[in-house]
C-alpha cells in the first residue's frame, strides 16, 4: 500500500438519487476530513435521472470522489460489491445514498473496527428512532425476527446500510444477489466477531425508495435458506501436524 493511498473507502450505492448526492458527499467529507485519508466511491446502479451528471459535476470538484457505473440496474448487493472491488483502501464503510444514514457515525464505527482488529470482521450500524412508515417497520421487524431465529447471527437490524469492514473480509465471502442483507451471518461464518454501533436514523432527503422490501419477499426467503445451508456446511480447515 502506497503511503498516499486512502485508508478508508466509503461506498455508496445509488439509483436515481440525484437530489441527495451533493449534501451526502459534503457530510461524508466533513465526518472523515483530518482523521483518515479517504476516498468516496459512488456506484451509479443504472440511474435514469440526473445522478450521473451530478456525480460528474462533483468529481470535477473533489479529487477523492470516484464513480463506478452500471449499464443497467443490478441491485444493491451488486452495487456494493462493485464499489468494494474498485476501492483502493483496506477499510470499507457502506451507507445508503438516500440520506437516511448519518455519516457523522462513521468515525465511531471505524474506531470500533480498528480497536477490535483482527478479531472483529464487521461493525454493523443498528438504527434507533427509525424514520419509516409503519408498514415498512413491520416488514423489517418480521424479516429480522425470522432471520435471527434461523441464522442466530445476534443482529437485530441487518437492514441498516451503515457498515464497516476490512475489504479483504468482504471479498472472501460467497457472492450472491442479496448478500448485503446477510453480512453479519456470513462474516461470523468465517470465524470473525461482529461489533455494533447504534446510529440515529433520519428521514429520506429527496426522492423515493428504490430498493424495497416487499418486492423481494420470496427471493429473500430463498436467500435465507441458502445462507442457512452455507453456514451448516462450513467446516473448519484441518490443522496440519508436522513431523
Amino acid at each position: 500500500m502506497n503511503a498516499n493511498d486512502p485508508a478508508v473507502a466509503v461506498v455508496v450505492p445509488v439509483r436515481n438519487e440525484a437530489g441527495n448526492i451533493a449534501a451526502l458527499v459534503a457530510e461524508i467529507a466533513k465526518a472523515l476530513d483530518g482523521q483518515w485519508r479517504f476516498e468516496v466511491i459512488y456506484v451509479n446502479d443504472g440511474s435514469s435521472d440526473g445522478s450521473e451528471a451530478e456525480l460528474k459535476r462533483l468529481m470535477a470538484q473533489y479529487s477523492w470522489l470516484r464513480r463506478v457505473r452500471h449499464k443497467q440496474s443490478s441491485g444493491q448487493s451488486a452495487a456494493v460489491r462493485s464499489g468494494v472491488t474498485a476501492a483502493r483502501a483496506p477499510l470499507i464503510v457502506t451507507l445508503d445514498g438516500d440520506g437516511q444514514n448519518d455519516p457523522a457515525f462513521i468515525p465511531a464505527m471505524l474506531r470500533a473496527l480498528e480497536a477490535g482488529a483482527p478479531r472483529i470482521g464487521l461493525i454493523a450500524g443498528q438504527r434507533v428512532g427509525r424514520k419509516a412508515s409503519g408498514f415498512k417497520k413491520f416488514q423489517s421487524r418480521i424479516a429480522n425476527a425470522v432471520r435471527g431465529a434461523v441464522l442466530r447471527d445476534g443482529t437485530r437490524d441487518t437492514g441498516c446500510g451503515l457498515k464497516a469492514f476490512p475489504r479483504e473480509v468482504f471479498l472472501s465471502l460467497p457472492y450472491f444477489d442479496g448478500l448485503h442483507r446477510f453480512l453479519p451471518a456470513l462474516v461470523k461464518r468465517e470465524g470473525y466477531a461482529i461489533g455494533y454501533v447504534d446510529v440515529v436514523d433520519r428521514p429520506r432527503g429527496a426522492g423515493v425508495s428504490n430498493y424495497g422490501l416487499f418486492d423481494r419477499l420470496w427471493v429473500g426467503i430463498l436467500d435465507l435458506a441458502g445462507v442457512w445451508w452455507l453456514i451448516r456446511r462450513k467446516k473448519r480447515v484441518p490443522e496440519i501436524l508436522e513431523d
